[in-house]
């Protein structure tokens, strides 16, 4: 069979998806939503039966999964207006992805998969249920002409005889449920880290379906302070409807500070140790304004309570134009707390959205102390964004402006001469978390990643933002804000992600090179995926055998944060004595992982 008439049996298959049930839209499917249908096939054009095809949000969370049939075709119906992505997979192949599929209203996005052992591919085309892009004059024209095509359109009554429709089946009240548990140990957390902190000691999250369509994620982080003799815990509630509605999610969280010398008048029936609370309520939605743009929006409400309750809102929102061929533009603006629902991480597999819930979870508030009042950072950004996909690589830019207040970064080997109401101390080191006041910077960067198959993944960075410089000495809180300044320092950082063979090893292993006499303060990335961190970084994932009867999957964890302890701003003092500011410190944890 020629590479011609494999493609006109596959369009020809695909044509005709409007009149099997379960695969397609039906004529009187409603007008505002649509669907998504496909042929998957192998390198030599044969159907392939059994493959399993899971359904994402925009948020890269397995809503609905499906399997090929004989004909290697399979759909889903009557989805939401919204973008979607789409993961095929079966043995013996590297599975396929496609991401940001629009489903637009009465039309149906078609997909040509082409499972492969080393590259597999899904092409993507946009076509009314029975016309379009299938049905076009080159398309009737062949159907005309060719004889050997005419019997299978004389069977298509077989195709709709309703005794071969499946009987619907009792809607379960849960399904789809994954869940995912972490215990681990090593270096604590810090109150400054702006995301991807490191977990308090025991980690779960949870995710399933009510009735089909209501999808609920629950997560937590717990563990015990040493510094502090008390426990910590926070907890996130997620609630969405299958692309319908807002997503909102409810988080609260418990820490207890560790006591020093000289500490500032603590509140709280514990004996006097500083507790820290905070509750939010945030919620994100999206507008379809066109069929190639859409906003993206929410906000949270935040009250946070130590020595004092301070209540603020945090309103973000995302504009993204898909340009097709020519790549994507994004704008985004944030006030406030970071907008932890608009994180991008690195997180892939079945268990992506339980990692991206609990690392959202982490992203705490950045509290402060000056002149022994409460502060919250505040962080006002401007980004502007653009991706394009070039096969299997990835070229984004992106600019972006930060105003920031109260600006909350760690400081090591304070001189005595500082003032106990200007420092914090910190949940898990030695340090103190002290106010630096106000800046502002701005800053660009450029990042290309390729995938070499499903294994392997390397990216690279450059760019150029605004970063710390000392100029003086310092002996008082007052002196050091006004000896460190704000410059233009360029950095570097690259990126490997590798699996290895037979042992199903992650290995995930980064470097970022800064100016050593400058310190870049964090920036929180809302149109691109990269997220550099200060130093050599590098996170291990290793599965453990299971035993018979086991429902889940085990792993052994470890994580290496900022082990060459760069990115370190020196600061002398007065009296010779030196104070380190820093924003990513040094930390190793290690421990397992349970996925069901």
């Amino acid at each position: 069979m020629t590479a011609k008439s494999l493609h006109f049996a596959e369009a020809l298959a695909l044509a005709v998806l409007s009149a099997i049930p379960g695969v397609s839209a039906n004529l009187n499917v409603e007008t505002m939503s649509g669907s998504i249908a496909g042929f998957v096939r192998d390198n030599g054009g044969l159907p392939q039966m059994g493959a399993t095809v899971s359904l994402m949000n925009r948020y890269e969370r397995v809503i609905r999964k499906g399997i090929t049939n004989e004909r290697g075709i399979f759909g889903f119906e009557s989805l939401p207006v919204d973008v979607y992505s789409v993961r095929v997979s079966l043995p013996s192949f590297v599975p396929a992805i496609r991401q940001r599929i629009a489903v637009q209203p009465g039309m149906q996005s078609l997909l040509y998969v082409n499972l492969a052992s080393v590259l597999s591919s899904i092409e993507l085309v946009y076509a009314a249920p029975g016309q379009g892009a299938l049905m076009s004059d080159d398309w009737r024209w062949t159907l005309k002409e060719s004889s050997a095509t005419r019997p299978v359109l004389r069977a298509l009554p077989d195709l709709t005889d309703p005794a071969d429709k499946p009987k619907k089946e009792p809607r379960q009240v849960f399904s789809d449920t994954r869940g995912l548990v972490s215990l681990s140990g090593g270096d604590g957390g810090s109150l400054t880290a702006d995301a991807l902190q490191s977990d308090l000691g025991t980690a779960f999250a949870l995710e399933t379906s009510v009735f089909g369509r209501n999808q609920v994620q629950l997560s937590g982080n717990v563990g015990y302070s040493a510094r502090a003799g008390l426990p910590v815990a926070g907890f996130r509630t997620t609630y969405s409807r299958d692309g319908e509605g807002p997503e909102v999610t409810v988080t609260v969280r418990q820490l207890y500070l560790p006591t020093r010398s000289g500490p500032v008048l603590p509140v709280g029936p514990n004996d006097g140790v500083p507790a820290l609370r905070s509750i939010s309520v945030s919620t994100i939605d999206h507008m379809q304004i066109t069929d190639n743009l859409r906003l993206e929006y929410g906000g949270s409400m935040d009250t946070i309570s130590f020595l004092d309750q301070l209540n603020y809102f945090s309103p973000f929102a995302r504009l993204v134009d898909e340009l097709g061929a020519l790549g994507e533009v994004q704008l985004a603006f944030s006030s406030g707390a970071p907008p932890a629902e608009l994180l991008n991480s690195h997180s892939d597999g079945e268990e992506a959205g339980l990692r991206e819930d609990l690392a959202m979870l982490s992203v705490m508030p950045q509290v402060s102390l000056r002149n022994g009042q409460m502060e919250v950072q505040r962080t006002q950004t401007f980004e502007i964004g653009y991706q394009k996909r070039l096969g299997s690589r990835t070229v984004s830019l992106s600019a972006f402006r930060d105003a920031v207040s109260n600006a909350a970064l760690l400081l090591s080997n304070a001189p005595s001469s500082f003032a106990a109401s200007d420092l914090l101390p910190d949940i898990g080191s030695d340090a103190a978390v002290f106010n630096m006041g106000r800046f502002q910077r701005h800053g660009y960067s450029a990042t290309m990643s390729q995938s070499l198959g499903e294994k392997i993944e390397v990216s690279g960075s450059f760019g150029r933002a605004g970063a710390f410089t000392a100029n003086g000495v310092s002996d008082s809180a007052q002196d050091l804000r006004g000896s460190v300044s704000m410059d233009q320092r360029y950095w570097a950082s690259a990126r490997a992600s590798a699996t290895v063979p037979h042992y199903g090893t992650k290995i995930v292993a980064s470097y970022q090179w800064t100016d050593g006499n400058a310190l870049m303060p964090a920036h929180f990335y809302m149109t691109q995926t990269n997220w550099p961190t200060p130093g050599l970084n590098i996170e291990l994932r290793q599965p453990i055998p299971s035993f018979a009867g086991m429902p889940g999957r085990l792993e052994a964890t470890a994580g290496l944060q900022n082990i060459l302890a760069q990115g370190y701003l020196t600061l002398p003092g007065a009296n010779g004595q030196t104070a380190l500011l820093t924003q990513s410190p040094r930390a190793v944890r290690g421990g397992l992982a349970f996925t069901f």
